[in-house]
């Protein structure tokens, strides 16, 4: 394993880390405003213990909550014996154990891996790539993704998909209880202001927690998963092809049935398809662009 590699990864790790703990200064925050409104510290005491139970659901169950999300099914061993036969085979190569596979039932061509570890890891590809792609073209999609594996991107890549979740659920719960009668008689003074103003400040920061968290996570995390996985296949081209063939069809095709901004990130292309361009900044793009990452597998010297 190169040293960028172990880099990438004790990065990861540190990135880990500081999720979980802005999850819990900001969780720990809303609380002491609501304990000092309300001149009850039970209230500070329950953020703190519900920040900790957040991030300890968000580091084991996380992966689940991913799967679950894409509707993402099983693969069966013997309806899809190529299938899991190429990720044995090249999670052999990858010196990992091999992942669990599933399918999504979508014809939109995508594909995801998740996990805690490379121990707890998990491969989801769609039925649409099962079906546009050749089997070299498969081969690179499942090597860029068990090069995510490889390269532990997907704890981070997958807690945040839990944490910002919830900081979403936070603003929808103060605005829904301050707009729509949840304060009621002498509560509806000081501190149904300060529900109104925590409500709104949640809804602003939401967005942008949610922007940031996949700025952490980087889309460097691509081009090193790419990478990965024309070193493991030994044919870059394969990769290339099947990136070119995703993002076309999947512009076309617009986006995938369960798709989410929460959980874009981790998927080997953008899941709204068309839709990027004109619904996210450049900027904050969940993926590097598909031309760059084609030229540079190209540019690989094999």
């Amino acid at each position: 394993m190169s040293s960028s590699a172990y880099v990438h990864q004790q990065s990861n790790s540190n990135r880990t880390w500081l999720l979980m703990l802005s999850f819990i200064g900001l969780v720990i925050g809303i609380g002491f405003v609501f304990s000092q409104v309300f001149g009850n510290p039970v209230i500070l005491y329950g953020a703190i213990a519900f920040s900790i139970v957040m991030n300890v659901v968000s580091y084991w169950f996380s992966h689940k909550i991913a799967i679950k999300s894409s509707g993402a099914k099983p693969a069966d061993e013997k309806e899809y014996r190529e299938l899991h036969n190429m990720v044995e085979n090249l999670a052999i190569t990858a010196g990992i154990p091999k992942p669990a596979v599933y399918i999504i039932p979508d014809q939109v061509p995508n594909a995801f891996a998740t996990g805690r570890n490379k121990e707890k890891a998990a491969v989801a590809v769609t039925l649409g790539l099962l079906q546009l792609l050749d089997r070299a073209e498969l081969e690179g999609v499942l090597a860029h993704e068990l090069g995510h594996i490889q390269n532990n991107d997907m704890l981070v890549s997958t807690m945040a998909v839990v944490l910002a979740g919830f900081v979403s659920l936070l603003a929808d719960f103060f605005l829904r209880s301050t707009l729509f009668g949840g304060m009621r008689g002498s509560d509806s003074g000081r501190g149904g202001g300060v529900l109104i103003l925590v409500g709104f400040g949640l809804a602003v920061i939401a967005p942008i927690f949610g922007a940031l968290l996949r700025l952490a996570v980087s889309r460097s995390r691509e081009y090193l998963a790419d990478t990965s996985g024309a070193l493991l296949t030994r044919y870059p081209e394969g990769l290339a092809t099947a990136l070119e063939k995703i993002n076309t069809v999947g512009s076309q095709m617009g986006p995938m049935k369960n798709a989410h901004s929460a959980t874009a990130h981790l998927y080997i292309a953008n899941p709204f398809g068309a839709r990027i361009g004109k619904t996210f900044s450049s900027l904050f793009a969940t993926h590097p662009p598909a031309d760059e990452r084609v030229r540079r597998l190209r540019d690989m010297d094999m």
